[in-house]
Formats: C-alpha cells, sequence, structure tokens
C-alpha cells in the first residue's frame, strides 16, 4: 500500500457495515495520512446486509471520526455504499433517502485536487544530461528529469545545487516542441543559457528558494523487508535522482499503528512496522519535509547485498 499510495491524490477505504472499523481499516486510514495523501474517503459498505440502517452508518462514522482526530487528516468524507447492488455508488440510492451526499463515482468526479500540488518551491531533479551530438544539433545540451514541484519559465533565474551555480533557463523542450513554463508532473528536458556543470543527481531551483542540503535526517520509515532493520544497520538510500549510502544512528520510536502509541524502547522495524529513524548519509541530500513537498521528502531504503528495496521514508 505505501508503494502505491506514495503518488496517490485520494485514498478510498472500505468500511464492512456489520464489522464496524477493524484493525486493517485504522492500518490504511494511519498510512494514507503518512503519506500525506490530501482526500480521504470511507465508503460503509454492505449496507444492504443492515437494513441500510442510518444508525449503523452514524455509529461508524462517530467510532472512525473519533480515532481519525489523532491523524492528520483535512478532508474526510463518508459514504454509505452497496456494491453488490450498486446503492450510492453511480447513482444515489432511493433505500437511503436519509443520506444527502453525492454518491461514490460524483464525489471522484468532482473532488478537486489541482490545489493539492506544490506550486511554490520550484524543484527539477536533473536524471539525465541529453548530448545528441548530432549534425543538426551539434551544441545541443539539455537537462532531462520531472518536474517535481513549482513552475518553471523561459528566462527564470535558477541555481543548480549542491555546486550553487547560477544561470537563467534558455528553453523548455518537449518531444512535442518547446514550452514556455512547465509544472508537475511535467516530464521535460531544460536548457540553460550558460555552459555550466550539471550532472545527474543536481536539482535545478530557485536562488531564494531552496532545499535543504542534509547529511543526517529524521524520517518515519515503513519497513517492508522479512529481514529486520536494525539500529547500526547501513543501507543506500535513493532520493530523487540521487543515491548515498545510509546508516541508521538511532530508532528514536516505533508506532503502533492501531493505538497510534510511539515505542521509545524499541531497537529495529519488522516487517510492516512503521518507527521514526535518525540516519547518517554519506553525501548530502537536497531534501524538503515531506508534509510540504512529497516528491522531494520521500526516499527508498535498499539492502545492498540483495538490490532489494527494504523501506520507504518521509522526510520530518
Amino acid at each position: 500500500m505505501v508503494t502505491g499510495a506514495s503518488t496517490a491524490d485520494l485514498a478510498l477505504i472500505l468500511v464492512d457495515a456489520r464489522k464496524g472499523v477493524l484493525e486493517q481499516s485504522r492500518r490504511h486510514a494511519f498510512i494514507a495520512s503518512l503519506l500525506r495523501i490530501p482526500h480521504l474517503v470511507v465508503c460503509v459498505n454492505k449496507m444492504d446486509l443492515v437494513d441500510f440502517d442510518e444508525e449503523v452508518f452514524e455509529r461508524i462514522r462517530a467510532e472512525f471520526t473519533g480515532w481519525a482526530a489523532k491523524l492528520d487528516i483535512h478532508d474526510m468524507t463518508f459514504i454509505p455504499i452497496s456494491a453488490l447492488h450498486g446503492d450510492n455508488v453511480v447513482e444515489r440510492s432511493q433505500r437511503m433517502d436519509w443520506y444527502d451526499g453525492p454518491s461514490l463515482l460524483y464525489h471522484l468526479e468532482h473532488v478537486h485536487v489541482a490545489s493539492d500540488r506544490n506550486l511554490q518551491d520550484a524543484r527539477f531533479p536533473v536524471q539525465w544530461v541529453t548530448r545528441p551530438m548530432s549534425d543538426e544539433l551539434h551544441d545541443y545540451r539539455g537537462y532531462a528529469g520531472e518536474v517535481a514541484s513549482g513552475v518553471f519559465r523561459t528566462g527564470d533565474e535558477i541555481v543548480v545545487l549542491p555546486s550553487g551555480l547560477t544561470s537563467r533557463i534558455a528553453g523548455i523542450d518537449t518531444f512535442d516542441g518547446e514550452l514556455e513554463e512547465a509544472y508537475p508532473p511535467l516530464s521535460v528536458t531544460m536548457r540553460l543559457e550558460d555552459d555550466i556543470d550539471v550532472s545527474r543527481g543536481d536539482m535545478i531551483c530557485r536562488p531564494s528558494n531552496r532545499p535543504k542540503e542534509a547529511r543526517d535526517i529524521d524520517a518515519m520509515v515503513c519497513w517492508m523487508s522479512d529481514r529486520p532493520l536494525a539500529a547500526s544497520g547501513r543501507y543506500r538510500i535513493k532520493h530523487t535522482s540521487r543515491t548515498a549510502l545510509a546508516k541508521v544512528d538511532e530508532v528514536i520510536y516505533r508506532i503502533d499503528v492501531n493505538s497510534l502509541h510511539r515505542n521509545e524502547e524499541a531497537t529495529g522495524l519488522e516487517l510492516n512496522e512503521i518507527g521514526k529513524l535518525r540516519l547518517r548519509l554519506s553525501a548530502p541530500l537536497l531534501v524538503d519535509e515531506y508534509r510540504r513537498n512529497r516528491a522531494t521528502g520521500s526516499f527508498i531504503l535498499i539492502d545492498e547485498s540483495t538490490n532489494d528495496t527494504v523501506g520507504a521514508g518521509m522526510v520530518l
């Protein structure tokens, strides 16, 4: 779920009307909150098996709302449905006339997600330096990647990190032609006015708005490996298009996803456990806080011996 939800705009959680809020529902809501998914829809399903009873729906809504108050969820919607019979799925149900909200499909089609993107902090991690060296593009040098956040326009002043060299955008190219501006999640090739040293792993941003250059980071990590994480463990960290070595300096606490209790005596993480870690890096990374920028605030941890992705992290 962490992998799939990391780029989602909305999470939909199904609750069985007969069983109420179970551990799995709490776990999924907690992970959705941790991953800063802006919109959460709780579908109370199988309403046909409880005779479309309004009291059952209201009881589940009250229980879930009370528990979710501990989480950082800003937009939460409850919809009673019967997936088997289609009640409140595509069209409003006549058998639940006490419900005055939208159907599920209507809500999904009209939820506003455009404003959820970070358009203030301009971040462009360089994935590839493009040098065609052809007769028609003999001197072409472009920097290819996906716009992580913010808006870049032709003529804008930029700085390349970590070198600190400055220039201006000479042009923004795509397969379909040149653009005047680029914004997330467009993949583009950026040309600069000056011939400066830029390579994979560098980041192009605004001179007055830069990410933090950090060698020590605190992060929430979801562990995804059968081999437990232990304090002093060593891994490879991949952040945007940049990689480095990471050592676990400290396991600060482990979270019980059911009670949200923080176990500060924990010394490691097992499969599917979530905890706060302090990492020491072999080289600085250009990071933002995850709550502000999901693209430049996230990373993965890789086991060097197996090349498996063993953890997903969010910078605090």
